[in-house]
C-alpha cells in the first residue's frame, strides 16, 4: 500500500528520514514539522496522509531508524471558496456518499489560476454542508482527476464516510477502470508497466519515469485495435501524478490528445486528452457492500472512436 493510492497525484509536502530511534511517529513529526499541531498530525496519520517507507502507519509507531517519512497535506477549502451554481452529472447519491461524472476541463480543487469553476465550488452550492467534511474543509472529496480527465469521482457526505473511503484508498481496495485511446498499436494485447515516477529532471513541471522515483504500477489490456490507434482498458495500482499518461508514453504509446507527454502535433484534433475514468467500485461505508459507479464515455470521445478507420 502506498500514499499515492489515497492522495492520488499529490507529491509530499514534507519528507524526511527518521533518525530518532524509539520515538513515536506523531512526536517525531511534531519535532520535525513545528507548523503542525499534535492533534493535526494524529488526524493526518489516521487519514493515511502520512507514510513510513511508503506505507500508512499509526501515531504510536516506534521509529527504528532510517525510515523515510512522507506527509501530504490536503488542499484547504476555506471560507473564501464560494459556492457556484455549476451543473453536475450525479451518478449516485445516498446518505454516505455521492458519485459524480466530472467533465473534462473542470479542475477538482481551487488553486492558483483556478479559484472558481472547480468541482469544489459546484459541490458546495449543491451540498453546502460538505464544507465541514474532511480535514481542512475539503468538501468531502477523497481523490481527484486531472483537469482534462473525465469520469467518476466519489465524495464523502459525512466524516465517518470520509474516513472509511480514505482507508479504502489507502489499502488499495478501491477498483478503478480507465479508458484510454493511444497512438500506435501495442505489441501485446495486455501488459503491466512497472516504472518509478518522479519529476522530470529536464522539465520540472512534468513527471517522468525516472530512477529513484516513487513506485508506480499500471496494467492495461487492448479493447479494440484501429488502423493506427488502440483503445485500452487501464487499471492503476498506485496513484502517481499523471501516472497513466506517463506510463503509456514511456512504452511508446502516448494518450491521444496529450500534448504534454505525447505528440506536440496531434494527429487527432482534441481539446482534451482521451483519458476517461469509466468505472469505480467502493464498499459502502454503512453496509460494507460493493457499490460500482459507471460513467459513460463522453459523446465527443465516442465520436472519435466511431470515425477511426480499422
Amino acid at each position: 500500500m502506498t500514499l499515492g493510492d489515497f492522495i492520488e497525484g499529490e507529491e509530499p509536502d514534507y519528507e524526511f528520514v527518521a533518525e530518532a530511534i524509539g520515538e513515536r511517529l506523531d512526536r517525531l513529526i511534531a519535532g520535525q514539522v513545528p507548523d503542525l499541531s499534535r492533534t493535526r498530525i494524529q488526524a493526518l496519520i489516521k487519514e493515511g496522509r502520512v507514510t513510513v517507507d511508503g506505507a500508512p502507519s499509526k501515531p504510536a509507531y516506534r521509529i527504528e531508524g532510517g525510515e523515510r517519512v512522507a506527509i501530504v497535506l490536503p488542499p484547504a477549502v476555506t471560507s473564501d471558496v464560494l459556492p457556484e451554481p455549476i451543473p453536475l452529472d450525479v451518478l449516485y447519491e445516498d446518505a454516505d456518499l455521492i458519485a459524480i461524472n466530472k467533465p473534462a476541463g473542470m479542475v477538482v480543487h481551487p488553486a492558483h489560476g483556478h479559484e472558481s469553476g472547480t468541482l469544489v465550488n459546484a459541490v458546495l452550492y449543491r451540498w453546502p454542508e460538505l464544507r465541514e467534511v474532511g480535514d481542512e474543509h475539503r468538501a468531502g472529496i477523497v481523490h481527484r482527476l486531472d483537469k482534462d480527465t473525465s469520469g467518476v469521482i466519489v465524495i464523502a457526505r459525512t466524516p465517518r464516510a470520509h474516513r472509511a473511503l480514505a482507508e479504502q484508498f489507502a489499502t488499495r481496495t478501491i477498483e478503478k477502470k480507465y479508458l484510454a485511446l493511444v497512438e500506435g498499436l501495442p505489441d501485446s494485447a495486455s501488459g503491466r508497466i512497472e516504472a518509478p515516477i518522479g519529476r522530470d529532471p529536464q522539465q520540472r513541471k512534468r513527471m517522468a519515469a525516472v530512477r529513484g522515483g516513487r513506485e508506480a504500477v499500471t496494467e492495461f489490456r487492448v479493447l479494440q485495435y484501429y488502423a493506427e490507434h488502440a483503445l485500452l482498458e487501464v487499471h492503476i495500482h498506485t496513484g502517481r501524478t499523471h501516472q497513466i499518461r506517463v506510463h503509456l508514453a514511456f512504452i511508446g504509446h502516448p494518450v491521444v490528445g496529450d500534448t504534454v507527454y505525447g505528440y506536440r502535433k496531434q494527429r487527432i484534433k482534441l481539446e482534451r486528452h482521451f483519458l476517461h475514468a469509466a468505472e469505480m467500485t467502493v464498499r459502502s461505508p454503512s453496509t460494507g457492500q460493493p457499490l460500482t459507479f459507471h460513467a459513460p464515455l463522453p459523446a465527443s470521445l465516442q465520436d472519435i472512436l466511431d470515425r477511426l478507420p480499422r
